[in-house]
């Protein structure tokens, strides 16, 4: 933990509110819903990274088990239009991602995909064992208009619950329960339009793991980037941004994840990160690659091919 008190100011940062918003000829649209969850769609066919719509309060992580709040969840679904998703991708399957994705998948008559870890996970909520997908690491995976493929990374440093779930997650349990898993990059390809997307969900890396992969567009997870030393930043951004050849790069999950969305998002405390941190340095790269860098809008439709 850190000494600094306070958060910083998203209206330092207003400017970098402008992502491009969808148009009713968007082939492809994706919706930022808090931390990682993005809900990918052309119309048809729709993805969904983690669904984490509960969002417990500090108190309750630290001192009470957790489970999933059906009201929070379904009140987040109809705020997004969503009755029918292909497929739920957690990224990792710490609580502030996986904690709903069984629920999610379960309403929405999704696939829920990730390792052994996030299956785990939907076992504990006794999703259909066909709705289960143990991904292999590399292996590109159709759901619905979408290729997916899902790259083994890192999870940024520290790592506050490390390993791999081994047992059905039943709720309510502590935080804890939700070990990190395996941690993804998931590159989503949309056939149909042949658009690509990267999804780094945590801010850690593996040397060369995206290598030879391609994506138009990066949204680029900076949990806790701010905390680290600058040259992690550099590496990060090369082997992200840099390598896949993206031309516009989303910022997520930055938000305080303690609080509700129906509570205005603020940045998370300087006692677990420092967004101006990693903007300054962000900033300087992108300006540098000629990448436009955008904060994504809560709830917003953005097409961020345009």
């Amino acid at each position: 933990m850190r000494l600094k008190l306070g958060r910083p100011d998203l209206a330092e940062y207003a400017g970098r509110f402008d992502a491009p918003q969808a148009t009713a000829d968007s082939p492809l649209t994706v919706t930022w819903a808090g931390v990682t969850t993005l809900l990918i769609d052309d119309g048809e066919s729709a993805l969904m990274t983690d669904g984490f719509f509960s969002r417990p309060n500090l108190a309750a992580v630290g001192l009470r088990r957790l489970a999933p709040s059906p009201p929070r969840i379904d009140g987040c679904l109809a705020r997004l239009r969503v009755d029918r998703l292909a497929a739920v991708l957690p990224v990792h399957t710490h609580y502030d991602h996986a904690l709903d994705s069984a629920v999610v998948a379960e309403r929405t008559g999704a696939t829920l995909v990730g390792g052994e870890s996030a299956a785990q996970v939907g076992r504990g909520h006794r999703l259909p064992a066909d709705r289960i997908v143990v991904a292999t690491p590399g292996a590109a995976i159709g759901l619905g208009h979408y290729d997916v493929t899902l790259i083994v990374g890192n999870h940024c440093p520290p790592d506050r619950f490390p390993g791999t779930i081994d047992r059905p997650v039943v709720p309510p349990v502590k935080a804890s329960a939700y070990r990190c898993g395996e941690a993804w990059s998931t590159l989503v390809h949309h056939r149909p339009s042949g658009r690509r997307l990267l999804i780094v969900g945590s801010a850690g890396f593996l040397p060369g793991a995206l290598a030879g992969h391609s994506a138009d567009v990066v949204y680029l997870g900076v949990g806790q980037l701010g905390l680290q030393p600058e040259s992690y930043l550099l590496d990060y951004w090369s082997e992200t941004v840099r390598t896949v050849g993206a031309r516009r790069v989303v910022l997520i999950h930055w938000d305080d994840f303690f609080r509700p969305l129906h509570e205005p998002l603020r940045a998370l405390p300087y006692a677990a990160d420092d967004l101006d941190a990693s903007m300054r340095v962000l900033s300087r790269l992108a300006d540098a690659d000629g990448v436009a860098m955008h904060l994504p809008v809560l709830w917003q439709r953005d097409d961020p091919w345009r």
